[in-house]
């Protein structure tokens, strides 16, 4: 959108805001450079970073109110689950709704004047437009361009690489537990230093966040991967049955990202569009009925 917005394909948009878990890989961060250079620039659009922490130093902080990640529970009779989600409101959602407040001229507690809004546009494609929603409050009025437009994420993909921007990685905290076995290989498989964070991180939080592990502990335990099992021994080299499909759809068609579905439905993160939403959900400490 802001590539669209700053070739007048779409109007020009005062702002473009970042929500910066302070865990993003590398990759996110230098293409965020890039855009922000080469597109943003240009084109006289200010992009503002904003952030409420770091999301890995505070879930491993037993001082810090932590809202917690989706991490996949294995409790001691076998049951799985998974710890509340939380993560998106506090580190995307609430410094994105701040920074507006302040664009506005009225920081949190002033009380905004009826009828006085932003129009935020919020890059949800055709392919998920069930993920399209309102706003919740009444001083931001959401509006999805890419719908609008009719573009898919295929759409997405091809416009991107006219402008040499193929490489454009999807945005999530380096150790989301909603990342697919695609992505896990791929952090391994590129970034040792990053892959080597993951894993240390995946056994720090067995126990739960370091402030949930210092009161009432989980049922059970931990983990980033899916298979409740740690990283460092997880079945990521296993082609699921979603990757699969999307090869398939590749070989087909020639249009699709052969890791669409793997990646581009489980990972990543939206501030509103999540794809965390629709997974099972356990409370800090046992599991949800």
């Amino acid at each position: 959108m802001l590539a669209l917005s700053a070739e007048g394909i779409l109007p020009k948009v005062d702002y473009a805001i970042f929500a910066d878990t302070g865990w993003e890989p590398k990759s996110v961060y230098a293409h965020l450079n890039r855009l922000e250079r080469e597109i943003a620039e240009p084109a006289g659009i200010p992009v503002l970073r904003v952030s409420s922490g770091n999301i890995r130093a505070d879930a491993l902080d037993p001082d810090r109110r932590f809202a917690s990640m989706p991490l996949h529970i294995l409790n001691k009779g076998g049951e799985t689950g998974m710890t509340r989600r939380q993560c998106t409101g506090e580190y995307k959602v609430k410094s994105i709704k701040k920074k507006i407040r302040e664009l506005l001229g009225f920081p949190y507690p002033s009380r905004i004047p009826r009828g006085m809004f932003v129009e935020q546009w919020v890059g949800i494609s055709t392919d998920e437009f069930h993920r399209a929603k309102d706003s919740d409050v009444k001083y931001m009025r959401n509006r999805h361009p890419l719908i609008e437009m009719g573009w898919s994420r295929s759409d997405c993909v091809r416009y991107l690489t006219s402008l040499g921007l193929a490489d454009t990685p999807r945005s999530s905290c380096l150790g989301c537990p909603s990342r697919g076995n695609a992505q896990w290989r791929h952090i391994r498989n590129t970034s040792p230093s990053e892959w080597a964070d993951v894993v240390e991180f995946d056994a720090a939080i067995r126990k739960g966040n370091a402030r949930a592990a210092a009161g009432n502990r989980l049922l059970g335990e931990a983990f980033l991967h899916r298979s409740r099992v740690p990283l460092g021994e997880a079945p990521i080299d296993h082609v699921t049955a979603a990757e699969r499909a999307a090869q398939q759809q590749e070989l087909g068609t020639g249009e699709e990202d052969a890791e669409e579905l793997e990646q581009g439905v489980l990972d990543g993160c939206s501030p509103w569009a999540c794809r965390g939403e629709a997974e099972p959900v356990q409370d800090d400490f046992g599991l949800a009925s």
